[in-house]
């Protein structure tokens, strides 16, 4: 019936239950730093479009993205690779719980009559916004079906 708050509320629900997140919005995540009462880390949900497959099914791309806040040491370090900063911590965490909530997702999605069209693809975002963020975004298709479409209705 509303599969595109459907959806949204599916997944804000994983993202509410995840241990790691803090936030969820849904203004993708160039305008998530807006809201000073952010809590990190961030989980954006934001569906970018939707299109008609057939006539019983309803196709939505969804970019999920999880953010976290750079933190810079301000002691000076020798090490080129890990430098003094937790950039790659900001990057294993997000990067896990972007999968952690793939995986759920896709077990659930026949359950719910969803199909993922195809494995999902990630961008790595580095130092993001004023608050120098870093993490991922994870682009996925999703099709559900038009169950209330009905080529007899008068309406």
């Amino acid at each position: 019936m509303n599969n595109y708050s459907e959806l949204l509320l599916y997944i804000k629900q994983l993202a509410d239950a995840d241990p790691y997140i803090s936030t969820v919005t849904n203004k993708g995540f160039v305008n998530t730093d807006e809201y000073i009462s952010n809590l990190y880390p961030l989980f954006d949900i934001v569906v970018t479009g939707a299109s008609y497959p057939s006539q019983q099914m309803k196709q939505f791309e969804v970019t999920l993205s999880c953010l976290a806040p750079r933190d810079v040491n301000p002691e000076l370090t020798n090490d080129k690779f890990f430098g003094n900063d937790n950039e790659i911590d900001n990057l294993n965490e997000c990067e896990a719980c972007l999968n952690r909530i793939w995986l759920i997702m896709n077990r659930d999605f026949p359950k719910n009559n969803i199909v993922a069209t195809a494995d999902p693809d990630l961008d790595i975002i580095l130092e993001e916004k004023e608050n120098v963020l870093d993490g991922w975004s994870m682009s996925i298709s999703v099709i559900t079906p038009n169950t209330t479409l009905s080529l007899c209705s008068q309406t």
